[in-house]
C-alpha cells in the first residue's frame, strides 16, 4: 500500500446473551462514536450479535436466523468505514459457523470463518460449528480513505494455535496480510492477559505486521470477560491496551508502509485488585442481566462472608445489600459483634434473627418419627451421625435466607452463597445449608486468597473495613462447642489448588512436598464431595479450572489418583 496513517479502533464491549436487538444497537452506537473520533477501521468482539456464548441456543433456528438478519441493520452505519462484527453464520445445509462480517463503506464484503474450535475448558464450539478449512484463509484486501489494505481477520481461537497443526496467523500473512486483526471472546482468568499479549507479541514479530485483537467485556453466567483488547505493532511493541472490566472504544494510529505505532507503557500489575475486580463485574453483570436488585446473605462473622459482602457492596451499591446475622446457641460473641460491624462499615442492612428457636422445634417435631423409624429398622440411637444436629443450622439458616428472597418478591433480592473453592472442593459445606444460594461469589477463590482479598479490601479503603479479628482468628463454623475447622488451610489450600488447576496427580504431590496422608484424604474428600457440587450454585470463574461449566467429572468415579 501506499504511505498512509490509519486510525485502528476496538471497541471491547459488553453485550447480553440472546438480546440480538439490544446488541445490534450497541454495535451501531460504538459503530457513530468510531466514525466521530476518525477511526478508519474498527473491530467488534466474537458472536457480538449473539452475545457469548449462546451454548444451545445455537440450536434454535429462529434465533440464528435473527442474529444474521441484523447484518442488514448494521451495514447502512458502515458508511466511510470498514468494520468487523461477530456473528453465526449459516449455510443451506444448516451448518453454523462462528464467523465475521467485513463491512465497507455501507457493504457487507466478506465473511470470514473461524478455522479452529476449542473443545477444552469452558469451550464446546466443536458441538455447535464447522471449521473453515484451511485452503479459504485469506487477507481481505479493504479500502480506507482512498488506501488499499490487505487485512487479516481471524476470531480467537485462530490465535491460539499452539496445539494446532493450522497456524491461521502465519497463513494469512504468508498470503499476503499487512496487519491481522483478531476479534475475541476470551473469557477471564487470573494473568490471562500476559498469555494474549505473549501470543499477539510472537505473532506480530515472527510476521512483521501489526497485530490487534479485540476482546469481549462483562459477566455471563459463571463466566468473566475481562476486555484488556491490545494492540501490537510490526516490531513486537505494545501500542494499546484496553481497561480492565469496563467498556471502550480504543484507538491508535498506525503508519503505513512499516506498520508501526508510537509504544506505550505497560501499567503496573495487582494480581489480588484483578481477583477483586473480576467478581465485582461477574456478580453485577448476573444481577444487571437476570434482572436482580438486591442481595441478602448470612453474615457469620468469618472471612469468606465478610470478603463476599464487601465485594457485593462493590458491585451493587451497599443500599442494594441485606446482611443477616443468624446465631445458634453455638454463635460466639465475637463473631455476632464482628458481623454487625462490618455491615456498619460498609453501609448495607444489617438484621439480627436468632434460629436456636427453630432448631430446638424442629428438633421436637422430628423425635418420635425418628425413632419410630429407628425401631422399624433396628437400629440404635448411639448409631445416629451427630453431624446431622450439626447440618440442621446451616439448613435453617439457608431456609430463611430463601424465604426472604422468595416473600419479598418486589425487592428482586437473591441470595449470595459465600462458601469459598476450598471448602467446596472438600466437601466441607451442608448440601440445602450452606451451599444456598444464586449465586457463589467466591466459589472459584480459595481459602488462603480469601485473606489476600480481605487484606486488599481493607488496603484500598484505607481503613478496616473487615474487622482485623475477622482475617486473624481461627476459622470455625460454629455448629458444636469448642469446633475448628479441621484443616491446615496453609496446607490444603493450595494441594487443592494444585489438583483441580493443575491436575497434578498423588505421587506429583508427594514429590512436590505434601504429606502422603494429607494427599490421600484430600483427593478422597475431593471425589466424594462430586454429588455435592453438582447441585451447587454457578461460582464466578476466576482461575484457569473452576467448578461449574468447565468441571466435568462423574459423581461415580473410583478412580483413587
Amino acid at each position: 500500500m501506499v504511505c498512509a496513517e490509519m486510525r485502528v479502533g476496538l471497541a471491547q464491549v459488553n453485550p447480553t446473551v440472546g438480546d440480538i436487538e439490544g446488541n445490534t444497537g450497541l454495535v451501531i452506537r460504538y459503530l457513530n462514536r468510531a466514525r466521530n473520533s476518525g477511526v478508519h477501521i474498527v473491530a467488534f468482539p466474537e458472536m457480538i450479535l449473539t452475545g457469548y456464548p449462546p451454548q444451545d441456543l445455537l440450536y434454535e433456528r429462529p434465533f440464528v436466523r435473527a442474529n444474521r438478519e441484523a447484518l442488514k441493520a448494521i451495514a447502512p452505519h458502515t458508511a466511510d468505514i470498514v468494520a468487523i462484527v461477530g456473528f453465526v453464520d449459516y449455510d443451506d445445509d444448516w451448518h453454523i459457523y462462528n464467523a465475521a462480517a467485513v463491512f465497507e463503506n455501507g457493504v457487507l464484503k466478506r465473511i470470514v470463518h473461524k478455522t479452529l474450535l476449542p473443545t477444552y475448558d469452558v469451550f464446546d464450539e466443536a458441538r455447535y460449528f464447522r471449521p473453515q478449512p484451511p485452503d479459504a484463509i485469506a487477507p481481505v484486501e479493504v479500502t480506507t480513505d482512498g488506501h488499499a489494505l490487505r487485512l487479516g481477520v481471524e476470531i480467537c481461537e485462530d490465535l491460539w494455535d499452539e496445539a494446532y497443526d493450522i497456524k491461521v496467523t502465519d497463513l494469512l500473512c504468508s498470503r499476503g496480510a499487512e496487519m491481522v486483526i483478531n476479534i475475541s471472546s476470551s473469557p477471564f482468568y487470573v494473568g490471562k492477559r500476559f498469555e494474549r499479549q505473549r501470543l499477539v507479541t510472537e505473532k506480530a514479530t515472527e510476521n512483521r505486521v501489526p497485530v490487534f485483537l479485540v476482546n469481549l467485556v462483562g459477566g455471563q453466567d459463571e463466566l468473566v470477560f475481562d476486555g484488556q483488547s491490545l494492540g501490537v505493532d510490526s516490531e513486537g511493541r505494545l501500542v494499546l491496551l484496553g481497561p480492565q472490566f469496563e467498556e471502550a472504544l480504543l484507538t491508535v494510529d498506525i503508519s503505513f508502509p512499516g506498520g508501526t505505532a508510537t509504544p506505550i507503557d505497560e501499567p503496573e500489575y495487582d494480581e489480588v485488585a484483578e481477583m477483586f475486580g473480576a467478581l465485582v463485574l461477574g456478580l453485577r453483570d448476573y444481577f444487571r442481566k437476570t434482572g436482580f436488585k438486591r442481595a441478602v446473605l448470612g453474615l457469620s462473622g468469618g472471612i469468606d462472608s465478610s470478603v463476599t459482602a464487601c465485594i457485593a457492596a462493590e458491585a451493587l451499591g451497599p443500599e442494594n445489600v441485606i446482611g443477616l446475622s443468624l446465631p445458634s446457641r453455638y454463635s460466639s460473641d465475637h463473631s455476632k459483634t464482628d458481623a454487625e460491624q462490618l455491615a456498619d462499615n460498609l453501609g448495607i442492612t444489617f438484621l439480627t434473627i436468632p434460629i436456636q428457636r427453630i432448631v430446638d422445634t424442629f428438633h421436637e417435631v422430628m423425635e418420635e418419627p425418628l425413632e419410630r423409624l429407628r425401631t422399624i429398622f433396628g437400629v440404635d440411637r448411639s448409631a445416629d451421625d451427630p453431624v446431622a444436629d450439626e447440618n440442621i443450622q446451616p439448613r435453617v439458616r439457608g431456609n430463611i435466607l430463601m424465604d426472604i428472597s422468595n416473600r419479598l418478591r418486589d425487592l428482586r433480592i437473591l441470595v449470595l452463597n459465600t462458601g469459598n473453592k476450598t471448602e467446596l472442593a472438600l466437601g466441607y459445606c451442608t448440601l440445602y445449608g450452606d451451599l444456598t444460594g444464586g449465586i457463589g461469589v467466591i466459589g472459584d477463590v480459595s481459602k488462603l486468597e480469601v485473606y489476600d482479598l480481605a487484606r486488599y479490601i481493607n488496603r484500598r479503603a484505607g481503613r478496616e473495613v473487615i474487622p482485623q479479628s475477622c482475617i486473624t482468628k481461627r476459622p470455625s463454623a460454629e455448629l458444636r462447642e469448642g469446633q475448628f475447622d479441621p484443616f491446615d488451610f496453609d496446607i490444603v489450600s493450595p494441594l487443592v489448588d494444585d489438583i483441580v488447576e493443575l491436575r497434578l496427580g498423588r505421587q506429583e504431590l508427594i514429590e512436590k512436598g505434601y504429606p502422603p496422608r494429607v494427599v490421600d484424604d484430600v483427593y478422597s474428600r475431593i471425589r466424594r464431595a462430586e454429588y455435592k457440587r453438582w447441585q451447587a450454585p454457578p461460582c464466578i470463574k476466576i482461575t484457569r479450572k473452576a467448578f461449574g461449566i468447565g468441571w466435568k467429572m462423574p459423581i461415580v468415579n473410583h478412580y483413587r489418583g
